[in-house]
């Protein structure tokens, strides 16, 4: 439900206690930590195993491993998922038809660039088996996308509000970490009038190379 409302979850509270006094998790711990992976949380949290426990880096080393794991078994359901889906705003349906067009089309990419970060958690509350990635300018807005399931935050800097300077800039920026090469196909999205937050109108299939900063 919360997904759906989107909104953000975190699973918390003794997720991996053993670890307070013990270097390997319980088996029961383990699917703990991967079920929550499969139900769709955002993130795992721990407590006092890492605040005050005897191996704190074992443990999250432990819950990180578990969670990759889980996210590796995940099918793509996105047919599924839309069959009875009701859309109720522009940005929702924008990120929807991302997801669809990303997986269909096979692109190597699904970039946001967002103000408030809306766009990109509305992307994350479906698995279409391409890397998110949330381009922003706004600092809070990439802490806050930390969270969000699927979805890599990245900073960009752009002045001013010419649409084609900020693609350029927006590959550029994919282009140096390592995520796409030139000639690679990505999906974007963008509001227009740039710079306003939940705004996101305008969904585009970029080739790498098209856009020069």
């Amino acid at each position: 439900q919360a997904r759906e409302l989107n909104k953000l979850t975190i699973t918390a509270t003794q997720m991996m206690e053993s670890m307070i006094s013990s270097p390997v998790p319980t088996r029961a711990e383990v699917s703990d930590v991967a079920n929550a992976v499969l139900d769709g949380t955002d993130a795992v949290m721990l407590s006092a195993e890492s605040a005050s426990g005897m191996y704190p880096v074992e443990t999250i080393a432990a819950m990180n491993r578990i969670c990759i794991e889980a996210e590796k078994s995940q099918q793509v359901t996105l047919e599924q998922d839309f069959l009875n889906r009701v859309f109720t705003r522009v940005d929702q349906s924008i990120a929807m038809a991302a997801l669809f067009t990303a997986y269909h089309l096979k692109v190597k990419a699904i970039a946001s660039l967002t103000e408030s970060g809306s766009t990109a958690l509305w992307m994350s509350r479906l698995n279409c088996g391409v890397p998110i990635y949330a381009l922003t300018a706004q600092p809070e807005t990439r802490y806050r996308a930390t969270l969000f399931r699927d979805v890599y935050p990245l900073m960009v800097k752009y002045v001013g509000h010419d649409r084609e300077e900020l693609l350029a800039e927006a590959e550029a920026v994919l282009v140096r970490h390592g995520v796409v090469k030139e000639g690679d196909l990505i999906v974007l999205t963008i509001g227009e009038p740039i710079g306003k937050a939940g705004g996101t109108n305008t969904m585009k299939i970029v080739k790498v190379g098209e856009h020069r900063a």
